[in-house]
Formats: structure tokens, sequence, C-alpha cells
């Protein structure tokens, strides 16, 4: 899985972007497993945006672009985030963000996904496991309400759908 090292940075900013614009309201414990679902998401997102090692390499290089479009769309850009401390939102991949929650609020999509990068070369000799994406239990789906509300999620999800479902071949529902 040498592809994801470069991918890494976006993955973690994407993912942070995502549990904050839509957080768990629980302790810590349901935190993590939105953060987990969350995680798989943006994970699976970004091996569909980015299929191979260069791709990787060039996002890593030039940068993703940032969470200002959709700090906009979300109202977060009313608390000013030109700090310092939040470097990390320069990471955030807009339509990785899109992809992911798509992924997270359309359970065929999901599933469409997760077939499509089981056998991608971000994948390795250890097959990742999505279950938290794919089939969530009722845990986690408790613990990621926000995160997996297709009406809340629908003003990032609409973004860039269209190409999402084009690339996996129309699998919408």
């Amino acid at each position: 899985m040498a592809a994801e090292l470069p991918l890494s940075p976006l993955i973690a900013a994407t993912t942070q972007w995502l549990t904050s614009a839509f957080p768990s309201a629980r302790g810590a414990f349901q935190r993590s497993l939105a953060e987990a679902q969350a995680r798989q998401a943006v994970t699976v997102a970004a091996w569909l945006r980015y299929p191979s090692e260069f791709d990787g390499q060039l996002v890593a290089l030039t940068g993703p672009g940032g969470a200002a479009k959709l700090d906009w769309i979300t109202g977060a850009d009313a608390h000013a985030h030109g700090n310092g401390r939040e470097a990390w939102r320069t990471w955030v991949d807009e339509v990785v963000a899109s992809w992911a929650a798509c992924l997270l609020s359309t359970p065929r999509l999901a599933e469409a996904a997760v077939l499509t990068v089981s056998g991608s070369a971000h994948s390795g000799p250890v097959p990742a496991d999505f279950r938290r994406l794919a089939r969530p239990g009722e845990d986690d789906r408790r613990a990621a309400a926000l995160l997996r509300h297709p009406d809340l999620l629908a003003p990032i999800a609409d973004l860039h759908r269209a190409e999402l479902v084009d690339l996996l071949g129309g699998p919408e529902a």
C-alpha cells in the first residue's frame, strides 16, 4: 500500500473536515466510530480520485486545494480560520470530501466504490476492510447520524456526485 503514503495528509485532513462539519454529539466512543466511518469513506474516495501512485505523488506535490469552498457551503466560514493553527485545512480535497459524503449517504454507491477499489493499485496483499462504510452496524449509524444524513450531506455530496456515479458505472439509489 505504498501509494497511500502521499495521500495520507489529504485523507487525514479531509476526514477531520468531515467530522468537524458533521460531528457526533456523543462521547469518545461514538466520536471514534464516526471518525472511523469518515476515514473509510475518505480513503475509498481518495483511492478512486487518485488511482495510481503517480496521481498520489502529483497531488502531494501540488496540494489538493483546501476547505474554503466547503466551509462556505456549510457556513463554517463564519468562524475565522486564519489564525495559522489550522494549516491542515489546506490539505482538504473538495472532490474527495464530496465523494466521501456520497458514499456515506448512499449505500449502493458505497458498495460499488468499495468493490472498485478492492483490486486497485492501493490495495496491498492484505485486503482493506471497509465494513463500517459499506455495512455499518446500528452503533455505527447512531454514532454518525449527522455524517450519514442524506439531506444534511446533500450540499457537499451534490458538488461532484455526477462524476462519482459516472466513474462507478451509475449505481445510483
